[in-house]
């Protein structure tokens, strides 16, 4: 399973180690001419663990933008939604990311709403390499059952509400430019699996193969 706490221990395992040549990293450096990569999806599917994972494989800085926002605001996010309400927090997300899309490149991981705003996908879509982290509600269910810091999932059944999430954002992130499919895979596999289907992406001039739609 991929768990947010599992990203801590194991961090040395390495691409030598996995088997995946060191062209597979070329590949993906080389198509990504210098564009920030910037994973998407809902909650649980892990964005910040596989970013985490893969940024060290390209020896790239990663950053989750939800702790951007944080420390932007001075306060968690939950505690900006139950103070400001979500638009404020959405118009403070799409300042966060316009500033790190405009700067150096990183591996990005973003919160599961961030897509989903018309212009934030835009400046992601124009600006970055984005990979969709699709995963089933099951999937979702098991690992973000008994969290407390997700504010969209306080609020009434979880279940209902990843069902009613994946109903109405699913769409949307169809239109990242590479979309790969999550399962119980172990965390190094699915980083693997993501190396590989990323260096797939790319044609042998370098230009990408977008997967969405």
């Amino acid at each position: 399973m991929i768990e947010p706490q599992d990203c801590k221990p194991n961090m040395d395992s390495n691409i030598a180690e996995s088997g995946l040549h060191e062209d597979v990293i070329a590949k993906i450096r080389d198509g990504l001419k210098g564009r920030t990569l910037v994973f998407i999806g809902l909650m649980g599917a892990g964005k910040s663990c596989i970013g985490r994972m893969v940024a060290k494989e390209l020896k790239l800085d990663f950053v989750d933008a939800d702790r951007e926002i944080e420390e932007a605001a001075g306060c968690s996010i939950a505690d900006i939604f139950k103070l400001y309400g979500e638009e404020a927090f959405r118009d403070g997300e799409e300042r966060v990311i316009a500033r790190l899309l405009d700067g150096e490149q990183i591996v990005l991981a973003t919160g599961g709403g961030a897509f989903i705003r018309e212009r934030t996908r835009q400046l992601i879509l124009e600006k970055s390499v984005s990979v969709w982290l699709r995963a089933d509600l099951d999937l979702l269910m098991h690992r973000t059952s008994g969290r407390t810091h997700r504010p969209l999932l306080n609020n009434g059944d979880p279940r209902h509400i990843l069902a009613d999430l994946i109903e109405t954002r699913y769409p949307v992130y169809a239109g990242a430019d590479i979309i790969f499919d999550c399962d119980e895979s172990s965390k190094e596999a699915t980083r693997d699996a993501v190396l590989e289907l990323l260096a797939n992406s790319f044609d042998d001039d370098g230009q990408l193969i977008k997967t969405g739609t």
